[in-house]
């Protein structure tokens, strides 16, 4: 069992905070097949504070998408505080703050990855979270700024002692991005110098590569990303072949193509038609990945704009 503060797990594998990506259709579908503490999308916490519709709706939550966790992009310890009491009728079980995010418009202001390099700062933003949150606080890092700034573990030790309760550490450093090797060694170094849960993140695409993670690192949990984009089996996979040493079959096609289904009818309940149709045919994309003869039906997905229409391409990927 994991322990996070007072939260209880009986999976180790985490659904990540994807921008874009983390919605609650996208949660529901994943919850389907394993997954049991998920994220929402990272949030600015000053959009959230200025009331941005479009933050709100990031946050709308179910009766049946728990455990849940929220991850916080902030650089004002004040601004934290005015979230928090933002996020308390939510009663999320985890809430994260995001010292891990590389882009560039987000390092340069000081957040994200730029924190890396401001440890007082990081520090600072961490204790004004854990002295206020409801739920048990966490913080997500990379291995360091770049290949001559790797400090993971000595940020780790400054986040333990401002009070977070676990970490999040993605094997690369911030000027990596997602090119490159994952240094499995930096997230060891941080699980030995720790006492709080260590959770290791980056290349985690199928059960194989979650085994080396656990092996490499001695992490407590992992942190699925990018391997659970048109992949919601990636829980399950995992959790049979470390349990039971079987490598779980792919599914079948006619599985895949229900599963779309249902993740277009969710999109669409939850954005409306229009807006749920498109926002449905990044997901497409990642569902049909390595099919063969795809190329013309993802044109077609493209151009359709209404429920039906993408229905109908969905079955032409039986055909």
């Amino acid at each position: 069992m994991l322990k996070i503060g007072k939260l209880k797990l009986s999976s180790p594998f985490i659904l990540a905070p994807l921008s874009g990506v983390s919605n609650l259709p996208f949660r529901m579908i994943n919850r389907d097949y394993g997954c049991e503490l998920a994220f929402c999308e990272m949030i600015s916490a000053r959009a959230l504070v200025y009331n941005k519709v479009k933050t709100k709706q990031m946050i709308v939550s179910s009766s049946g998408d728990r455990p849940l966790g929220v991850q916080l992009l902030a650089d004002d310890a004040e601004i934290i505080k005015r979230a928090l009491d933002i996020l308390r009728p939510c009663k999320f079980d985890l809430i994260d703050l995001n010292a891990g995010c590389p882009a560039p418009k987000v390092a340069k202001k000081g957040q994200g990855a730029g924190l890396l390099t401001e440890p007082a700062k990081l520090k600072s933003l961490l204790k004004a979270l854990a002295g206020n949150s409801p739920s048990p606080a966490t913080v997500k890092i990379r291995a360091g700024w770049c290949d001559k700034s790797v400090n993971a573990r000595e940020i780790a030790l400054i986040c333990q002692e401002a009070g977070a309760k676990a970490i999040f550490v993605h094997g690369r450093t911030r000027s990596q991005g997602y090119r490159g090797q994952v240094n499995y060694q930096v997230i060891r170094e941080v699980k030995e110098a720790v006492d709080i849960p260590v959770i290791g993140s980056g290349d985690i695409f199928d059960a194989l590569s979650a085994k080396k993670m656990f092996e490499e690192t001695g992490c407590d949990a992992l942190l699925a990303a990018r391997g659970s984009l048109g992949n919601p089996w990636i829980f399950k996979e995992i959790e049979e072949y470390l349990k039971h040493g079987r490598v779980r079959e792919k599914p079948a096609l006619e599985e895949v193509v229900a599963v779309m289904k249902k993740h277009l009818k969710l999109c669409v309940e939850f954005f409306g038609e229009r807006i749920g149709v498109v926002i449905f045919r990044k997901y497409f994309i990642w569902y049909t990945k390595g099919f063969h003869h795809i190329r013309h039906l993802r044109r077609e997905a493209f151009a359709t704009e209404d429920k039906e229409g993408m229905l109908r391409v969905i079955e032409k990927v039986l055909s």
